[in-house]
């Protein structure tokens, strides 16, 4: 194995771009009964050509618990009233993994600060993309206000909202996947390319109107305040009120938004609609968990005992309560056990400190898991193996001043 920390072929830091960028490109995905996306086939032609390049490098403690997590899931799907969703979403997690350990190959092949300049390159791509989908969508001849759940280029209309999809074909989603590059962006604004990536991902998670995802990059930025000395503090929350007021002005002026009129609605909605029906969702989620405490109904079940009892087929919007209503107290305490111990991982290698970039999104990430299911994820496996490797060259970096010290 070579520890060594230097770039060992400049092409890695193309396919690492390149890799990043399909992430984003969830849109654009093939339906074989399980969403085939643009990055697993990348990732499947790489391992082909590059195999003999693989290597499966040490797993962290977290890691660990996350591979039992999803054995222990997977493995409920054999008791469950719906086996063939079982099998669907056990097909799933196997790919998502093999997709994970290449992804973690491929990173390890480079230096973080190429990776970082990477996520900066991708994040103000798929931003300006995203918006530029969205104004596509807004000059759609095809569209009016007046449609419920009408998509057109990068829009969707919500509830008379203009909310913004970009490259997804989620809103709410469309934050989460956000983050990574709002919280690197805003950690690492010392540069003009990051100012306006910064300003871009404000922008478009504006646009979402996304409550449950605005709230969490909320008190991301609070957090990073808390993070920083008094001085920074007021010049970054000064310049982000200034950016605000200029989208704000933007939006009124050239978009002829009734900004005020939908913030309003949106909040009266929260009051009206139940967190767009989200708090009857997780109440059946619950009675499904109560009766059955172990094991849950099974891997994947959530939608169709739903469909049975409720006629919808909804998602639980809750990946704790969907993890417990579908894997009971068993599945639970391994999602649970790996969820803590990728935060003591970030806590006792001082990572709030060293890359605040990679504790924010994961603060982020576990805030909108509130709001969302998202037990496997691009995006959120994408930054675990970010992270894996991160640890990974830090643990190289220790033993190679050991070894100094030694000599």
């Amino acid at each position: 194995m070579n520890y060594s920390l230097e770039v060992k072929s400049p092409s890695y830091n193309f396919t690492i771009f390149l890799m990043i960028l399909l992430v984003t490109l969830a849109k654009f995905s093939i339906n074989l009964g399980f969403s085939l996306k643009p990055y697993m086939i990348f990732l499947l032609l790489f391992i082909v050509i590059h195999v003999s390049s693989f290597y499966f490098h040490k797993l962290q403690s977290f890691e660990i618990a996350m591979l039992m997590f999803y054995f222990v899931y997977s493995y409920t799907g054999a008791f469950a009233l719906h086996p063939e969703s079982s099998l669907r979403i056990l097909l799933g997690i196997t790919l998502y993994l093999f997709c994970y350990f290449v992804m973690k190959s491929i990173l390890s092949q480079t230096k973080t600060p190429i990776v970082e300049m990477v996520i900066g390159n991708v994040g103000i791509i798929f931003n300006m993309m995203s918006l530029f989908l969205y104004f596509m969508g807004l000059k759609s001849a095809t569209i009016a206000f007046e449609d419920e759940r009408i998509a057109s280029y990068g829009v969707l209309i919500d509830r008379h909202y203009p909310r913004l999809i970009g490259l997804l074909q989620d809103p709410n989603f469309y934050v989460f996947y956000n983050t990574l590059f709002f919280a690197y962006y805003l950690c690492n604004p010392n540069s003009w390319k990051n100012r306006i990536g910064l300003v871009l991902c404000i922008a478009t998670n504006l646009l979402t109107f996304s409550r449950g995802g605005l709230l969490a990059l909320v008190i991301m930025f609070v957090v990073y305040l808390s993070l920083n000395n008094p001085i920074k503090q007021l010049k970054i929350a000064l310049s982000l009120l200034v950016s605000l007021l200029l989208l704000i002005y933007f939006s009124i002026v050239y978009l002829k938004f009734d900004v005020m009129g939908i913030i309003e609605a949106r909040v009266n909605d929260f009051s009206n609609d139940g967190g767009s029906g989200r708090f009857e969702l997780w109440g059946r989620a619950w009675d499904f968990f109560a009766s059955n405490i172990f094991m849950g109904v099974g891997a994947f079940n959530f939608s169709d005992y739903n469909t049975f009892l409720y006629g919808d087929s909804l998602t639980v919007h809750n990946t704790f309560l969907d993890i417990l209503s579908e894997s009971g107290l068993l599945g639970f305490s391994f999602y649970l056990a790996f969820i803590l111990l990728v935060f003591l991982k970030l806590i006792k290698e001082n990572v709030h400190h060293h890359k605040p970039y990679l504790f924010l999104t994961y603060i982020g990430y576990v805030l909108q898991m509130v709001s969302l299911s998202v037990i496997i994820n691009d995006m959120f496996f994408m930054y675990i193996a970010i992270l894996s490797t991160y640890l990974l060259n830090r643990e190289k970096l220790r033993k190679t001043g050991d070894q100094a010290l030694n000599q």
